[in-house]
């Protein structure tokens, strides 16, 4: 498995398999520990995460309004370690920013991973790379508004 760009089917094996070791009390690794605090946070997807053999292949529709739970949970990680080495730069002061604006650390994470979703789509949709500048000005009219 890469570590950087794991398959669809990896990156949902990871979340299976370190949810069924939170609920069998077997020790994490220490991204499975940050994983599960996220899952946490998400109880509406407790009983996917349940049931690995109905949901592995499960396809969702975003434009029939479904939301893509492992991407989800997926964008938090990848919050949570940008926050933690502060790439791209100043993204730690705007969670921060954020987390004082909310009051509430699940709610500024879904303000970043909002901001992080929209210019992922934005990079696909225009075949050009992530552009942190306009990431951070996203963020930046979070904090404002």
């Amino acid at each position: 498995m890469s570590l950087y760009n794991p398959s669809r089917d990896q990156a949902r094996q990871f979340l299976f398999d370190a949810w069924a070791k939170f609920k069998q009390h077997t020790p994490l690794t220490d991204l499975e520990k940050i994983a599960v605090e996220v899952m946490q946070m998400h109880p509406e997807y407790h009983a996917i995460l349940d049931a690995p053999e109905r949901y592995m292949q499960q396809q969702y529709f975003p434009e029939m309004g479904e939301t893509n739970p492992f991407l989800h949970l997926s964008l938090h990680l990848s919050v949570i370690e940008q926050i933690a080495i502060n790439q791209p730069i100043g993204i730690k002061a705007i969670y921060e920013q954020l987390k004082q604006k909310h009051n509430d650390q699940h709610l500024a994470q879904h303000d970043i991973l909002d901001c992080l979703a929209e210019t992922i789509w934005q990079s696909q949709r225009n075949n050009t790379p992530l552009d942190s500048a306009h990431y951070l000005g996203l963020l930046q009219q979070r904090v404002a508004a």
